[in-house]
């Protein structure tokens, strides 16, 4: 079964930032339950259709297809439930791990959280200076969790 494993942080500075305009991501979601998420993602001229398991600590199952995007507009718009999450993707290499920083607009504005995927969940990683606070296990800082509960109503 494929999976993911992914660490997330907030960050502490600005030192992230470079001269990457960054990738524009409209997502949305179809289904929002403990066990299962399915997800709706347009990013670039891309969409994907994703489902994703329960996490277990940093570990979830994770199945990711390509959808036609006009497709994927279509569910975001109508189907989806509202509001979308809306955010800026950035892509950082840093000591062998590519980081992406997400930061988000709309609802979630003033948030910004950095990710990283690991081959394994004991797998070492060098955190940037940039890095602030891991919120792995805080689940409130799940994407699917921002749509429901936005930051800005924290």
């Amino acid at each position: 079964m494929p999976v993911e494993i992914e660490r997330k942080f907030l960050t502490r500075s600005e030192d992230w930032r470079s001269a990457d305009n960054g990738t524009r991501y409209l997502q949305g979601y179809l289904v929002i339950d403990p066990q299962r998420t399915v997800r709706v993602r347009l990013a670039d001229r891309h969409a994907w259709l994703t489902i994703k398991g329960p996490a277990a600590g940093a570990v979830r199952a994770e199945f990711e297809y390509p959808i036609p995007e006009a497709d994927a507009a279509e569910l975001l718009h109508t189907l989806c439930i509202q509001p979308l999450i809306e955010k800026v993707r950035y892509r950082i290499d840093h000591a062998g791990h590519t980081w992406e920083v997400d930061e988000f607009s709309g609802a979630n504005a003033g948030l910004i959280i950095a990710e990283v995927e690991l081959a394994a969940a004991d797998e070492h990683v060098e955190l940037p200076e940039w890095v602030g606070e891991e919120v792995t296990h805080d689940p409130r800082y799940h994407n699917s969790s921002l749509q429901g509960r936005p930051f800005q109503d924290w």
